[in-house]
Order: structure tokens, then C-alpha cells, then sequence
């Protein structure tokens, strides 16, 4: 995107050990580089590595010289020979790195650089973002699909951007300069100053006859970006820190931007005046009205911006006065940018943003506004409205489900283009889940009264209920997409943990947890076996001596016997149909003495044990000879047990 809001950057200027005849083109570099001239910087600085002159700090500059051009396939040229030079920098550029990577279609190696960033930074939301969404791509593809694009057809060579709705017209913002005389670049991105154009707009959706609009708004600088209210008598707009003919500077002396208010009289806007939450010191833009029009909406990076840029709220009072501004808080802001808001009929928020996992550069994202102003879920609508370039500037009329983006997608006419669009198929915002579940003991009887906590995956506890009379237990409603650990502890079992996925949509879902006893309560007759849950001591095949891995179930089996000194057992080992009766007989017969002389080996009176093999006398399902059965069925029949005889 060619005119975005213009961010400060801090950057510190490195001595850079070169030649006595390339200090001047740094130095000129450098100061281009300062004053945001990002194209007379790159060209610079280009030249300079083509001799062969190069170093991180040089490698940076260019990279972000591409990145803040929304340039991502050149970006992504330079931040990546500054990784195979090294990756001693600071955590920003594996984001950056990261989105450049997506915009040349390379996710895998993006995710790698998101990880990176994630753990150089672990404080960042982005990270934790990428890390809680590692199907972010699955996401935006169930998301996609549902828009036919097409080019609005008044685009120009130049950068053309920021639809608005205005009675029978589209007005929005252009680069493009018609005149004759006194055309103005801007230096960042080589391209006019922006003005206000109208289009008209037909019953299709497509645009024709763009045309100057209100000449009484346009200043030497940039206009761009309106919304309008409904009766056509105000317009917001962004422009330029200009006034009556005086320019308003920061403390480094940059001209930015802020939101200024019109109001419709006797043909012509007028009364322009700046709204009172704009500052000279930060940058406010690209405003939208909520349905009602009682809340402006608005990007900036004013005190209190999580990140590059933030999307924040104002009341508009019923005099015409200005509330406090709000941050709309980490649901929708990252410590990215998040830009262009619009607010749909439907009191729904569209945004672009770079610091949700997205495709690419800015994406395109939409939130429900809930009657409290609660935001709950940030959804990206999905491809083609997005795509690995810089997606933004979405406005869509509710009823007619037609509207606009701006994007500097290939295959455009000028840098940015803006694109109609139709949505076929409405996004999903309300995705309301339940979780539940029953705890039951291994014979599934229940267990009331236990305890039941719901992790997150992190391992924070989220809530705490106990199971009622029936062992059922119900946590409500919990987030869709997420993944969380659900835990149950009685005094008397084994604590269980279980991982659950809840799903991208609306529904239940239901967990059965069984809790082991932590004791068995065991009587003459009973195996214990089953206790510890020992289906099986394992022989080499054709062999009977005791294996390393079987001797660690026999050490439970030891252990009980040396517990209780009166205990005796019979040791009864079986085998599958397989292979000839008398063969198996002798087979399970010889386990069986085996097992036998490994607990007298360690210390167990041989008085106290009997023992004898079944072969395939006793099988416990229907595969005996010739019946063909599957390997598990099988498995059933080699089976080893230790029967009480006596307590």
C-alpha cells in the first residue's frame, strides 16, 4: 500500500566502515532514510551494495525501506540476505522477515520466523497470536470463497484506495493528478499527493466517470479517506496536519496526519475544522461512523497504542462534542498495525491489520460489535479478498451485500487498486460452544463431587466446577478454535488430564474422563491383573525367558506380594488358536514356571505361588482354529493373569 498512516521510525545510525568515496552517498542515504524519502534511500543504498559494500544495519535499512512501501517481494530480498548474515537483531525483523515471507507465498519458513519472533519476544501478541493459531492457513481457508472481485474500473497508474459510500456515488482517494500545473510528489512513495475523487456508482456495483470531488476540502497536501453521515451534511476525512493556510508540526518537524470535520452548506463543504483529540505529536486517520452515528472509529498511534497503529472509539455527543477516545483493546489491537477501520449496518468492524496471522502484508479481518461493545472473536474474511499483498479498505453495503476494497494485489492497474466485490456467503461471527463432560471410575459408575478444572493451553486455570450426584459436570460456554485441557481429581484416584480441541464452530462438545482408583480392592478369585492393568507379560517369540520389559509389570505383581506376606497366587498364562494345541500348551506352560522362578528369583517363597499354562484352552472370543480374526482379536487370547488363591 503506497499511503498508509505514516509511522515514526527509531532508527539508530550506525557507523558503517566503508570507502572514503561512499560516505557520501551513506550519509545521503541515510538522511533520505530519516525523512522517509524511502525511494531516493533505496536507490542509495542499492548502489552501494552492487559494489560490494554492505552490513546488517545497511541490509535492515533496505529491507524496510521495501516493507514500509508495502514492496514485501523486495523486502523479503534483503531481509533475507540479512538473516544469512545474522541473526543477531532485534525481534521485529522475524516479523517482518515472517510477513514478507508469506507475501512470496513461502508459510512454512514464514512460520519458522513467527516462532523466532515468538520467542525473542514473548510478550508480543503476535507471537502468542501465531502460536495459539498454528492452523491459521486452515482458518482463513474455511473463511474463503465467499466473494466474486473484479476490478472497479475508474483505477488509475497511480495509488488508488479508501472507498467511501456517498448517496449515489463512491468518493475516494487518488494519487492521480489531472492538472496542468504545480504537480506535488511525495518523496516516501513517489507518488501525487492524494486528492478526493467521486464515482458514480451503478446498480452492478462497478464505478464510472471519476471525477475531482469538493475542491473547497483540498489543501498542498493529502485529503483522503471520508466517511460521510447518513443526511450527507458532515463528512470526517483525513488530511495532513494543515489549517487556514498553516502547517502543524512534531517535535522532528514531519507534518502528520490528523481527522478533520465538514459540514455541508449551501452547496459546498465548509466550516472545516480539526477534531479536538488530534495532536501534533501523533498521527489520527481514516475515520468511520458507527450505524447510529453516535461513535467515530479511527487509527492511530496516539498514548496508549499497543502497537504501530491502534483502532480506537469516540463518542460523538449530542451537542457535537467529542468524547474521550478508547482503545478497542488486545482482541482487535496487536502490537502490529491495525488500520481502515469501517463499520458495517450490521454493527460489524472490518479492519486491516498485519499483526493477525494472515496471508500477507496487511489482511483484511472482521469482528462483531456485541450490544454490550464487546468484541470477542477477530476473524479474517478470507481469500480473494485477501491475498499475500496489502488487503485493506473494505466497505460493504449490508443489504445489497455489495462493496469495495483497496488492495496492491497483482494484475492491478497502479500500485493500489480499489476492487468491487459481491458477498456470496455471509461470514460466520458467532461461533457458541459448550463444553461438558461425565467422570466416571473404570467400571463407569459415577463419581460425584469431584473436582473438574478447564485449563487453557497454557496451562492457566480458566475455571473450576464439580461434578453433581450423577457425575455430570458443565463448564458452559467456552471459545471456538481453541484448544484446553480439562482435569478431574478425587481423593481416591489417579488424577486424569485430558487435552480437548473445541472447534471453529457452533456446538457441544462432551468429554467422558474415567479416574483409576488409586487402591484395588481386591478379594480371592479376583486377578490382579486387572489391577494394574497387565494384559500381557511379553516373550520373545518361541521364547520364555523374562524380558527387560516385562520384568517392570512383574515388579508391580512383586511388590504387592511383598505388601501382603499371606497373599498367594496361581500364574496362568494363554496363548492365541494359533499355531497346534499341543504346541501352545507346552508354550504357555513354560511362561508360566518362568514367571514363577523370576519372583522366586527376587525373594518370593515358591510356597506361595502355582502356576500352569492354558495354550489356547481358555480363549476369551470366537477365534479358535480356522475362524479368521483380526490381530487384536487375537491379542485378547494371549493373555497373562494372577488369580488370588488365598489372603
Amino acid at each position: 500500500m503506497k499511503l498508509k498512516l505514516t509511522y515514526i521510525v527509531l532508527l539508530s545510525i550506525c557507523s558503517i566502515n566503508l570507502y572514503a568515496q561512499q560516505k557520501g552517498r551513506i550519509n545521503r542515504a541515510e538522511k533520505n532514510y530519516e525523512k522517509f524519502a524511502y525511494i531516493n534511500a533505496i536507490n542509495t543504498y542499492e548502489r552501494i551494495v552492487e559494489k560490494g559494500y554492505t552490513s546488517p544495519d545497511i541490509l535492515k535499512k533496505l529491507g524496510n525501506s521495501y516493507y514500509f512501501n508495502a514492496e514485501l517481494e523486495q523486502s523479503e530480498k534483503w531481509y533475507g540476505q540479512l538473516f544469512a548474515m545474522t541473526e543477531e537483531v532485534e525481534p521485529e525483523y522475524f516479523f517482518r522477515y515472517a510477513q514478507s515471507l508469506k507475501a512470496v507465498g513461502n508459510y512454512t519458513k514464514a512460520d519458522e520466523m513467527m516462532l523466532k519472533f515468538k520467542t525473542a519476544s514473548a510478550d508480543d501478541k503476535r507471537g502468542n497470536l501465531a502460536k495459539e493459531q498454528k492452523n491459521y492457513l486452515e482458518v482463513i481457508k474455511s473463511n474463503s470463497g465467499r466473494y466474486n472481485i473484479d476490478n472497479a474500473g475508474i483505477n488509475s497508474e497511480y495509488s488508488d484506495y479508501g472507498p467511501a459510500f456517498f448517496n449515489d456515488k463512491v468518493v475516494f482517494t487518488s494519487a492521480r493528478d489531472t492538472g496542468n500545473f504545480a504537480k506535488r510528489k511525495h518523496t516516501w512513495t513517489d507518488q501525487y499527493f492524494t486528492r478526493l475523487y467521486a464515482a458514480e456508482l451503478g446498480e452492478d456495483g462497478s464505478l464510472s466517470g471519476a471525477e475531482k470531488y469538493a475542491n473547497e476540502l483540498r489543501t498542498k497536501f493529502h485529503e483522503s479517506t471520508p466517511v460521510f453521515t447518513k443526511d450527507s451534511s458532515t463528512v470526517y476525512f483525513t488530511r495532513n496536519n494543515f489549517l487556514n493556510g498553516k502547517k502543524g508540526f512534531d517535535g522532528d518537524k514531519n507534518t502528520l496526519l490528523k481527522i478533520y470535520r465538514a459540514t455541508f452548506k449551501d452547496g459546498k463543504w465548509s466550516d472545516v475544522i480539526a477534531l479536538p483529540f488530534n495532536s501534533d505529536s501523533y498521527q489520527t486517520a481514516h475515520p468511520a461512523l458507527s450505524p447510529d452515528e453516535k461513535t467515530l472509529y479511527f487509527a492511530s498511534d496516539m498514548p496508549g497504542t499497543l502497537g504501530l497503529s491502534d483502532i480506537f472509539k469516540v463518542a460523538i455527543n449530542d451537542d457535537g462534542t467529542f468524547g474521550e477516545p478508547v482503545n478497542l483493546g488486545p482482541t482487535i489491537n496487536t502490537e502490529g498495525r491495525e488500520t481502515f477501520p469501517f463499520i458495517s449496518a450490521k454493527n460489524e468492524l472490518y479492519f486491516a491489520s498485519d499483526g493477525h496471522p494472515g496471508l500477507g502484508g496487511l489482511d483484511i479481518f472482521a469482528a462483531r460489535i456485541e450490544e454490550d461493545n464487546s468484541i470477542k472473536y477477530v476473524l479474517n474474511v478470507g481469500e480473494p479478498a485477501n491475498t499475500p499483498k496489502d488487503d485493506f479498505a473494505y466497505i460493504i453495503n449490508s443489504e445489497t451485500k455489495k462493496g469495495f476494497l483497496s488492495s496492491n494485489r497483482p494484475g492491478g492497474v497502479g500500485s493500489d487498486d480499489i476492487y468491487k466485490f459481491t458477498e456470496t456467503k455471509e461470514l460466520v461471527f458467532v461461533c457458541e460452544h459448550l463444553l461438558s463432560g461425565l467422570i466416571t471410575d473404570e467400571e463407569l459408575v459415577a463419581l460425584p463431587n469431584t473436582k473438574v478444572t478447564l485449563l487453557d493451553n497454557e496451562f492457566n486455570v480458566m475455571k473450576e466446577v464439580m461434578s453433581d450426584s450423577e457425575g455430570k459436570f458443565d463448564f458452559g460456554e467456552v471459545e471456538c478454535d481453541k484448544k484446553y485441557y480439562v482435569r478431574a481429581e478425587s481423593e481416591d484416584f489417579v488424577t486424569q488430564e485430558l487435552p480437548v480441541t473445541i472447534p471453529n464452530e457452533s456446538g457441544k462438545t462432551h468429554v467422558d474422563i474415567k479416574l483409576e482408583r488409586k487402591t484395588c480392592i481386591m478379594k480371592e478369585g479376583d486377578d490382579l491383573a486387572n489391577c494394574f492393568k497387565i494384559n500381557l507379560i511379553y516373550f520373545d517369540l518361541d521364547k520364555w525367558n523374562i524380558r527387560p520389559d516385562a520384568a517392570v509389570d512383574l515388579a508391580k505383581i512383586l511388590d504387592v506380594l511383598n505388601e501382603n506376606p499371606t497373599m498367594k497366587i496361581d500364574i496362568r498364562s494363554h496363548t492365541d488358536s494359533r499355531a497346534s494345541h499341543k504346541y501352545n500348551e507346552k508354550l504357555s506352560d513354560r511362561r508360566a514356571k518362568s514367571t514363577i522362578d523370576w519372583l522366586v528369583k527376587n525373594g518370593i517363597d515358591k510356597s506361595r505361588l502355582t502356576g500352569k499354562g492354558y495354550g489356547e484352552t481358555q480363549l476369551v472370543n470366537k477365534c479358535a482354529d480356522g475362524v479368521k480374526c483380526s490381530e487384536e482379536d487375537h491379542q485378547m487370547n494371549r493373555r497373562s493373569e494372577f488369580i488370588i488363591t488365598e489372603l
